[in-house]
């Protein structure tokens, strides 16, 4: 019998407790030598980060030029705006609700998280090759490029050459990132617990979940309905129908894993064959409506703590960048988190140190569920443009096909 692994969010709240009893009870020589291998796992992640961004990007990009016709602009579109509207439904609620709970007076008793934290006993000076603008304007004008070559029958060399660079970074963030970050977080919770932080944060972030995870639930169903009243199916059988694809997507922690499943949810929903093995691969890469409802409410839980503004004209813009970099991010665990890192400082968060690193915890204790609210929009928006199809070979007579 083959044994069972421990999957990464019991690892993670393993490493939280370890942190907070790290912290609490061992000597100050201990709790450092903790912070210092978190601090050179930071270094590093600083390094990849860049690479991620490229990586991912532009394979991304790249990728949507395949023979997809007018559909490919339209489901892009479709993904793109549910991914907005989740982050601006997200900040709405988040302004109007965690105010009851992060008041001023939560806000100083918590003061600077990283105050009074140890710092790390020796540093390594590794700075990242190219610096985050530089990645995404290159990620940006790569992929766009590739794309134009390969509706022109060229670019496949640079095309398999980024799809092998995004290979490597994914193999990177399985095999090194993602495994230490259980020790990544033990040696934060131990540093803000030896702060004399930790239950002050906490006591404000499980209240935030109960934010979170239902606004999932409400987002995911208000998709369903808007594609039943645009289709004309019933919603409440759409959604029993994607059950499965959202169960699976909890289990695996993984858009790219349950895309099987998925594609045969969308065909419980009536779903065309040309239709649902186009949308559910594709928005699997480009839909993250659920990760952004993550990843709006921390950072604004975050920036609420700290006394930081957090008015429409910090987090709009935000949003909006945020859109675009995770796209094709689901495709590694915690790829939208990772992608989101290096945009932090477009609110005020730095993107390393106690503050990056509790966006990461707090993320990825509840990633399972942004990853099955992505892949259950991805099949609403699937609805959709198989209606939207129809209705285009009706005009069209039948005689073309728009995809």
């Amino acid at each position: 019998m083959k044994k069972k692994k421990l999957g990464l969010v019991p690892k993670l709240i393993l490493g939280i407790i370890a942190g907070i009893l790290i912290g609490s009870f061992l000597p100050k020589g201990f709790v450092q030598v903790l912070v210092t291998i978190s601090t050179l796992f930071s270094a590093f992640l600083q390094f990849v980060i860049p690479f991620i961004i490229i990586g991912f990007v532009t394979a991304g990009i790249a990728e949507l030029a395949t023979g997809a016709g007018k559909l490919l602009g339209i489901t892009t579109a479709i993904s793109y705006s549910s991914t907005l509207i989740a982050g601006l439904i997200a900040f709405t609620i988040a302004t109007l609700v965690f105010p009851s709970f992060i008041d001023p007076s939560a806000a100083s008793l918590i003061g600077d998280p990283e105050a009074g934290m140890l710092s790390a006993i020796f540093t390594i000076p590794l700075e990242p090759m190219v610096d985050v603008t530089a990645a995404i304007v290159f990620a940006f004008m790569m992929g766009l490029g590739i794309s134009a070559l390969r509706n022109n029958g060229k670019g496949e060399v640079m095309f398999n050459f980024f799809q092998d660079f995004q290979e490597i970074v994914t193999k990177t963030l399985s095999t090194v990132i993602i495994p230490l970050l259980p020790l990544y977080i033990a040696g934060t919770f131990a540093n803000i617990t030896y702060a004399g932080q930790v239950w002050n944060i906490l006591n404000i972030f499980w209240r935030v979940y109960l934010i979170v995870i239902p606004l999932h639930l409400i987002y995911v169903a208000c998709m369903f309905v808007a594609a039943g009243a645009y289709s004309g199916k019933n919603p409440f059988q759409l959604i029993k129908n994607q059950v499965p694809g959202y169960l699976t997507a909890i289990g695996t922690q993984s858009s790219a894993a349950t895309i099987p499943v998925n594609v045969e949810c969308a065909e419980k929903n009536g779903v065309s064959k040309q239709i649902r093995e186009f949308v559910v691969p594709l928005c699997a890469t480009i839909h993250l409506a659920g990760s952004m409802i993550s990843i709006t409410c921390f950072t604004v839980a975050v920036l609420m703590m700290n006394g930081m503004p957090f008015g429409p004209a910090v987090i709009f813009p935000y949003i909006a960048m945020l859109g675009v970099a995770m796209v094709a991010a689901p495709g590694a665990p915690g790829g939208a988190i990772m992608s989101a890192l290096p945009f932090l400082p477009m609110v005020g968060i730095p993107s390393d140190g106690g503050l990056a690193s509790l966006m990461i915890a707090l993320y990825l204790t509840q990633d399972s569920f942004g990853t099955a609210a992505n892949v259950s929009g991805d099949n609403a928006i699937a609805v959709i443009v198989d209606k939207i199809n129809n209705n285009l070979n009706r005009k069209n007579g039948g005689k073309e096909k728009t995809a």
